[in-house]
């Protein structure tokens, strides 16, 4: 029994270790970080494209990226995050988790789990009227990703997030602008 939990351990701790890398801060904590006043949960549910984020572990050479969410039968949000590896081409991974709201009054603040016990802030910084894009981040600016309906945004979309984005205090120089493939 002692080389079988020694065994596991031996597994276990490199894991965890990698699920506790960090990325740098990406933000002015100065400025005060604003969420969406109203989400439309049932809106924002479907298909998003990841346009932008900034660089983690957890997306390391992932490309085509995007995020598909869905109502659970208990209320809760259901999350399949899709990537390709290597390429816009390459093999799919997906990664299966569940958002639950935590600020009932706007819908903005969830958070989410893709393993258990661990989970994540998912705040809906912004999001467009018509619910075409979306800019989604969380209180230690170590995260950020630029959502869209479709995998491209036109020149004037894209720079229009990107002043509201710095705005909120992010160093927009830090994005990575996620590969996707052509419409």
């Amino acid at each position: 029994m002692p080389r079988l939990v020694a065994l596991i351990c031996m597994i276990l701790a490199p894991l965890a270790l990698a699920a506790c890398e960090s990325p740098p801060v990406n933000r002015d904590a100065s400025k005060p970080l604003t969420v969406a006043a109203r989400v439309d949960l049932e809106r924002y549910l479907g298909r998003w494209y990841e346009v932008a984020r900034f660089p983690n572990s957890f997306e390391r050479d992932c490309f085509a990226v995007t995020a598909t969410y869905s109502r659970n039968r208990d209320g809760s949000v259901g999350v399949m995050n899709r990537c390709r590896k290597g390429g816009v081409d390459g093999p799919e991974e997906i990664a299966d988790g569940t958002a639950t709201v935590v600020d009932g009054v706007s819908n903005a603040k969830l958070s989410v789990t893709f393993f258990w016990p661990f989970s994540g802030d998912y705040w809906v910084l912004e999001v467009s009227q018509d619910y075409q894009w979306a800019l989604v981040g969380e209180p230690s600016g170590r995260f950020l990703w630029i959502l869209s309906r479709s995998p491209q945004l036109d020149g004037g979309t894209r720079a229009s997030l990107i002043g509201k984005l710095k705005a909120q205090g992010y160093n927009t120089d830090a994005l990575y602008w996620t590969p996707q493939p052509a419409a």
